[in-house]
């Protein structure tokens, strides 16, 4: 019997299918995507454009109208199958306390 990968994810991720801006620190411009999945430490999100890991991005997330504003890095990318699109994983280097806690509490409602 093969042995199961593990899952080593610090935080419970939940699927988000919601609106998402972001833009590349520095940049004056917003790009505007959909969210896969969130978690306390990070979200997950397709795009057309490539953006290199390590990259800053401010982002404006749409959380049961709510919106935060973390900002993360770009953690790792990966090209999707049979597409022009890539997926990428963000890891939140910031978050305002207040919305730590609306985002634990969206998460803790929707793992329940």
């Amino acid at each position: 019997m093969a042995d199961r990968l593990e899952d080593h994810r610090q935080f419970a991720r939940v699927k988000l299918q919601a609106p998402l801006r972001y833009q590349i620190r520095g940049t004056p411009e917003f790009s505007n995507t959909v969210i896969n999945n969130i978690s306390l430490g990070g979200l997950s999100f397709n795009n057309n454009k490539f953006i290199p890991p390590n990259t800053l991005l401010t982002f404006q997330v749409d959380v049961l109208s709510r919106i935060l504003n973390p900002i993360g890095r770009i953690a790792w990318a990966s090209s999707l199958s049979r597409s022009d699109r890539y997926q990428f994983g963000v890891e939140f280097v910031q978050l305002d306390e207040a919305e730590k806690k609306y985002l634990n509490e969206y998460i803790n409602m929707r793992t329940a």
